[in-house]
């Protein structure tokens, strides 16, 4: 038991670390490495959040599935993480729906925005 132990403590401090990759919706694979990500156990809408304040960036795991949002500003990031409702906070301020959709990432990249 204790050489059990041992061996499993010595692979676990001479194993690499490697960022974490996520599969984005519509996105891809996205790497992590930059990326500050909180699990949310509040939340029954929202599992994880993920912010890059470099580049205004934060990929978020809702209902099991990863999505993308662009130019989002860090007080809308931290108040996602402070709000009382978590889910209520990210419908109104960060998805959005049809032309609110202010923060996706594809609707930011088209000609004229």
């Amino acid at each position: 038991m204790i050489k059990a132990a041992t061996t499993l403590i010595a692979l676990l401090l001479t194993a690499e670390l490697g960022s974490e990759a996520v599969e984005v919706r519509d996105r891809g694979t996205v790497d992590l490495s930059s990326f500050e990500c909180r699990d949310t156990p509040r939340s029954s809408l929202i599992q994880r959040a993920c912010y890059d304040r470099a580049q205004a960036a934060m990929i978020v795991n809702v209902k099991g599935a990863y999505f993308q949002y662009c130019d989002l500003p860090p007080a809308t990031f931290d108040g996602l993480m402070a709000a009382p409702s978590m889910g209520q906070f990210f419908r109104q301020y960060v998805a959005g729906a049809g032309w609110e959709r202010r923060y996706d990432c594809e609707i930011r990249r088209m000609p004229g925005y």
